[in-house]
């Protein structure tokens, strides 16, 4: 949650295990082999979490390795058979069961939900299962909302108590259809709608109609966090000194997430779907799940059945990578070469999305189109390219992330910077013309300087950011000043007090299990503390509450206790 709420602010030498998957008979092949190993190099150690690989060409696995270690403690390596959490890659399970159901007559994806949740809030306009698949809902995000209550996501978080957390929510971020903003909390509610709709669990009812016709055996949703995983990757994080710690979590929430499995188990999913073995064994079912959502107005999403549709140097690609904890997962897929790569990881730090990209440049060499030369940096990290510096005043202003808040970008020393009032300011690392990053956090920004706006993108999230001729003021707060936002502020949809205090310079917010943090001022009555906190005051001037705002949900209400 802390590196989404960054987001409103501005913004990982020998293998440990080889198999026997390689397809030796290929011309060069042990020449692809190395290169392919050389992506790896730095976490192919006995004292370095790592990941495991999947190659797949044409129905078959060409290369699978495992690069590092699944238990430091224990000294276990990695291997192509290790089950991994594969975080939101899991959510094409729950798709695919989602369209099973509807084959079976026992749902469609136009019903209103309250026809399973019967207790689900009623808001201006129905919710459909549609929307939830989509991510057109403008349902605010679980795992957000759980952490802006002051609790921590990777403990137990109840079903139940998740539920109840989300009926209380007396507002959505969007009218639905509206508008594409990923939300954790639409495939949660799907997993309670296919146990509605089959009278069995998610974990039963994939186990039943998933893995054991496509024979993955190594598989499971994860919905008791008592349950012995076989061959399980634990996972960890990397300080600053290098140094790994366990990032242990007892999270046993399933549908946004949940699935444990392996990248030799992954690779039967994918074959599925070249010939379709689910369900009737209809290759409809396969067409469905890259059909494309669309909001109200016709605009056509690129996400799918839990698929994200796109394209890499001239070829049509599909993917969904996954993210929680210390665990990392890609699956990206070029169907129409019948092509694809699966990485599963154990760091935090870990990016097995550009890898799999990495790796898919190696195989398809011949068949890509030509990328423009990148300048040295480190495997497996993004890399620059030069830019025109007169190119970077294109992009040079002021552009609106939310009200009141403005991020600024200027050059300095031919270089592209980028600064919010109060904050430090920050260099952008060009990756194309268009598309630069920041390395202080993972955070992309694209600029669409004929729209005058830049896309930022971060953990999934998408803000589009107007270019604006605001004036940037430094705000500086005097003790009088500061004393009125001080005081106890409560949400009954989180049932949480925000609890801000002051001292003769500063505010503070505390709340929950969560350390003291600074809040920092923006503009007039907005304040950062991680994420965009905005005073409401009435028409007496007097501060009467506070709105919160952090990507995946907005317009969270906390009034003033008296």
């Amino acid at each position: 949650m802390r590196k989404i709420a960054r987001f409103l602010v501005l913004f990982l030498i020998f293998s440990i295990s080889v198999f026997p998957y390689a397809d030796q008979s290929s011309p060069g092949a042990h020449s692809i082999e190395s290169r392919v190993d050389a992506l790896f190099a730095q976490w192919s150690k006995v004292d370095s979490p790592g990941a495991a690989l999947a190659v797949i060409r044409d129905g078959k696995i060409i290369y699978a390795k495992g690069y590092g270690m699944a238990d430091l403690e224990h000294n276990v390596p990695i291997a192509p058979d290790t089950v991994f959490y594969i975080g939101s890659t899991s959510k094409q399970f729950v798709a695919m069961c989602i369209l099973l159901l509807e084959a079976e007559g026992k749902l469609s994806l136009d019903d209103d939900i309250r026809k399973y949740l019967p207790d689900f809030p009623i808001y201006d306009r129905p919710l459909t299962i549609r929307h939830l698949i989509h991510h057109t809902s403008g349902l605010r995000d679980d795992l957000a909302l759980w952490s802006l209550a002051g609790r921590d996501i990777l403990d137990s978080m109840p079903e139940d108590a998740v539920y109840e957390m989300l009926c209380r929510q007396k507002a959505l971020n969007h009218t639905p259809g509206e508008q594409y903003v990923y939300s954790n909390s639409c495939y949660f509610l799907l997993s309670m709608i296919v146990k509605k709709a089959s009278g069995e669990s998610l974990r039963e009812y994939a186990d039943k109609h998933i893995f054991r016709p496509l024979e993955m055996t190594s598989s499971h949703f994860h919905d008791d966090n008592l349950y012995i995983i076989k061959n399980r990757a634990f996972g960890y994080t990397q300080n600053n000194d290098g140094k790994f710690g366990n990032l242990h979590m007892r999270f046993a929430l399933v549908g946004s997430g949940g699935l444990y499995t392996s990248v030799n188990d992954l690779f039967k999913w994918d074959q599925n779907f070249y010939q379709n073995r689910l369900g009737q064994k209809d290759p409809g079912l396969i067409r469905k799940m890259y059909q494309n959502g669309k909001l109200n107005n016709g605009t056509e999403l690129t996400y799918a059945f839990a698929l994200q549709n796109g394209a890499y140097r001239g070829l049509r690609t599909v993917s969904h990578g996954g993210a929680l904890a210390g665990y990392r997962a890609e699956l990206l897929r070029f169907p129409d070469q019948h092509f694809s790569v699966i990485i599963l990881s154990n760091l935090d730090r870990f990016d097995p999305s550009r890898l799999a990209y990495k790796v898919s440049d190696i195989y398809l060499e011949n068949l890509l189109q030509p990328q423009k030369p990148m300048t040295d940096a480190k495997v497996g990290e993004r890399k620059e390219v030069s830019v025109d510096p007169a190119l970077l005043d294109l992009y040079v202003g002021k552009y609106q992330i939310a009200p009141g808040a403005i991020v600024e970008i200027f050059k300095e020393e031919n270089r592209l910077m980028t600064q919010i009032a109060g904050q430090p300011k920050f260099q952008l690392f060009p990756t194309s013309n268009t598309e630069f990053f920041l390395k202080v956090v993972d955070a992309q920004v694209t600029f669409e300087p004929e729209k005058k706006q830049i896309i930022i993108h971060q953990n999934g999230q998408t803000v589009i950011a107007k270019k604006t001729e605001a004036t940037v003021v430094p705000i500086v707060l005097t003790p009088d000043q500061l004393i009125q936002y001080a005081g106890d502020y409560y949400s009954d949809e989180l049932m949480v007090t925000y609890q801000i205090t002051k001292d003769e310079k500063a505010l503070f917010l505390k709340f929950g299990y969560n350390p003291i943090t600074e809040m920092k001022p923006v503009s007039s009555d907005l304040f950062n503390a991680g994420f965009l906190i905005h005073f409401l005051r009435n028409d007496k001037n007097g501060i009467i509450g506070l709105d919160v705002n952090a990507g995946r949900v907005q317009s969270l209400n906390f009034v003033r206790k008296q």
